[in-house]
């Protein structure tokens, strides 16, 4: 591959993402009555080794839990701050993709090269890409500012390990991808490391991400199969800061020294409806209030996206398309936010994704 992004990319079809048989160990195709393969499948009884994926995949995601908990066969991982990312290596060529399946490899080169220097063989890896701060914590506005033309250094956490020389893994337990993955990728090298893994109860790895101040634990079943595209609750987050993602649905005028807008309007789809939560006035840095006023005034309206709509002066109003990660202290009791911040926008999230139902409490 060349790192820079001159790599074609992965063969893709126009029906998305899927797998398809190996032809050498494929049996015969039967079709399925009552529709279509659901995205992520694979063909033949698990773990045969039948199958390999030639398409991107949606990653596996995990449900939020409001407090932790010990289980006996669940291990804990580190929640980083970052960006989703699986990866594509096929010989020497590397091709990264989000979790919404756009092609982010030229945006990381330093991270396709150095996936290039693992042990000879294809694999699909699944991971974070993350920039830490001075005390080693990941923090999403770093990447943030990557984004807008700062010198910020990237590292790839990676967790978890789909196929292996054409095998795929999905309906393998986690302990033996975990297996398989200690075998490819170092414990820290370069750009690249494998995702830390904390001691195996539960309790005593959430205070200690709560005392280095981590956004998190993740808690995953170690028999669990992998379940692409899919919410499972065999993967549980328990967050240590309150930080969600919402919709931005308009803005203020600026005042005093502020240039470009004053504070974000945000909601949450209640439904169909975009419910307002509140108002977002600071963490903004210059070049990002340039680059979000550029961005938002692309997608003016003349109608709220709110309903209802909240009473604000001198709002402009926007199409419902851009989502925020934004630090908050809490909820009040009618359902807004207290003492917001802007981290940065999520490109890699979509706004039906920003849910009331699925809010932190």
């Amino acid at each position: 591959m060349d790192a820079r992004g001159s790599t074609p990319p992965l063969r893709t079809s126009r029906d998305g993402p899927g797998v398809r048989a190996d032809r050498a160990h494929a049996r015969p195709r039967r079709r399925r009555r009552g529709g279509r393969r659901r995205q992520g499948s694979v063909r033949g009884p698990a773990g045969d080794g039948a199958s390999a994926m030639t398409r991107p995949i949606r990653p596996m995601l995990a449900t939020l839990t409001p407090k932790p908990f010990h289980r006996a066969g669940w291990v804990y991982e580190e929640k980083y701050d970052g960006v989703r990312a699986l990866a594509y290596r096929r010989g020497r060529r590397v091709r990264l993709y989000s979790r919404t399946l756009r092609d982010i490899t030229t945006e990381f080169p330093e991270i396709a090269r150095a996936l290039q220097g693992l042990p000879d063989g294809d694999v699909v890896l699944d991971g974070e890409i993350v920039a830490f701060d001075r005390h080693g914590v990941s923090r999403f506005q770093l990447l943030q500012r990557r984004a807008l033309g700062e010198r910020v250094h990237p590292a790839f956490a990676i967790f978890d390990c789909l196929e292996r020389d054409g095998v795929t893994l999905l309906r393998r337990p986690l302990a033996e991808r975990r297996r398989m993955l200690e075998t490819i990728v170092p414990p820290r090298r370069g750009v690249q490391m494998r995702a830390r893994r904390l001691p195996p109860n539960g309790l005593t790895a959430y205070r200690i991400a709560q005392r280095r101040g981590w956004e998190g634990i993740i808690a995953k079943d170690d028999a669990s199969p992998y379940e692409p595209g899919r919410r499972s609750r065999s993967w549980l987050k328990v967050k240590c800061r309150k930080e969600a993602e919402f919709v931005i649905g308009g803005f203020t005028a600026p005042t005093g020294q502020r240039q470009h807008f004053g504070a974000l309007l945000v909601g949450l789809f209640d439904g169909p409806a975009l419910r307002f939560v509140g108002k977002v006035g600071t963490g903004f840095s210059r070049t990002a209030l340039a680059d979000l006023s550029a961005r938002m005034r692309a997608l003016r309206t003349d109608e709220s996206p709110f309903r209802p709509a909240p009473r604000e002066a001198n709002v402009t109003w926007v199409r419902p398309e851009l989502v925020a990660q934004i630090a908050f202290a809490e909820w009040t009791a009618d359902g807004k936010l207290r003492q917001p911040a802007f981290l940065g926008l999520r490109d890699d999230k979509k706004p039906s994704e920003c849910t009331w139902s699925a809010r932190e409490p």
